[in-house]
């Protein structure tokens, strides 16, 4: 299946539209079967052992929602962390801001656009920066972009995206049984049809021997996307 990139219903919704509010709780059904904090707390639980990262930044994070139940699993073994939620809309609720608060993780909501955000005046470097459901967005022009920037600012980049299989397709056709709305199931397919196979991601981050890539199937329907800095010697 040929990879192609559209623009989304919930793309042009606005935030307060009933088919907007109804789909972005969609996406966290969505979020929880294709099962993403549980592969993305495995991740970084097998990358920072005996230590925890002092920021984590989520790109496209929406409600961060799904942000949320990876700190609530990983919080136990962690520190506390900051968190900068980046997307065009602010959409965190007090409530699960509260839910942060309580886990000792301080959150910031930023309402921007993604490459404002990465092409900002001295960026902070985070530790890590994960995207979910977000970089499939994007046509390899842009995407590359993203990704250089992204390089440039953290030391470890994960991100869960649709699997562009015929499988994951007929599958987002099936999204009514658990009922989710027309946008969710107008957009899931064409989610699908912009998702990623292979080594794609691979392929659009920078060329430079300091990374580590891995690139894989998760779970049924999601594809995983890791790029680790490796340290350089101590002098």
């Amino acid at each position: 299946m040929k990879r192609e990139v559209k623009r989304e219903l919930l793309d042009e919704l606005p935030a307060g539209d009933r088919g907007a509010i109804g789909a972005r709780r969609d996406l966290q059904k969505v979020n929880a079967c294709m099962g993403h904090a549980h592969i993305m707390v495995r991740a970084l639980a097998g990358t920072f052992t005996g230590r925890s990262p002092r920021s984590i930044v989520d790109l496209g994070a929406g409600d961060g929602t799904l942000l949320l139940r990876l700190a609530k699993s990983i919080a136990p073994r962690w520190k506390p962390v900051r968190v900068v939620l980046v997307d065009r809309q602010r959409l965190l609720s007090p409530r699960t801001k509260a839910e942060f608060a309580a886990l000792s993780w301080h959150v910031d909501s930023l309402e921007m656009d993604v490459f404002d955000w990465l092409q900002r005046p001295h960026p902070e470097p985070s530790d890590v920066t994960i995207a979910s459901l977000f970089l499939h967005h994007f046509k390899e022009h842009d995407l590359r972009r993203l990704l250089g920037h992204a390089a440039d600012q953290t030391g470890f980049f994960l991100a869960c995206e649709p699997r562009r299989v015929n499988f994951s397709l007929c599958a987002a056709a099936l999204l009514g049984v658990i009922g989710c709305n027309r946008v969710t199931r107008h957009d899931a397919k064409i989610s699908v049809r912009a998702g990623f196979a292979e080594n794609e991601l691979s392929a659009l981050w920078p060329l430079d021997e300091g990374w580590r890539l891995r690139e894989r199937q998760a779970g049924l329907f999601s594809h995983c996307f890791v790029a680790q800095r490796i340290p350089g010697p101590v002098l």
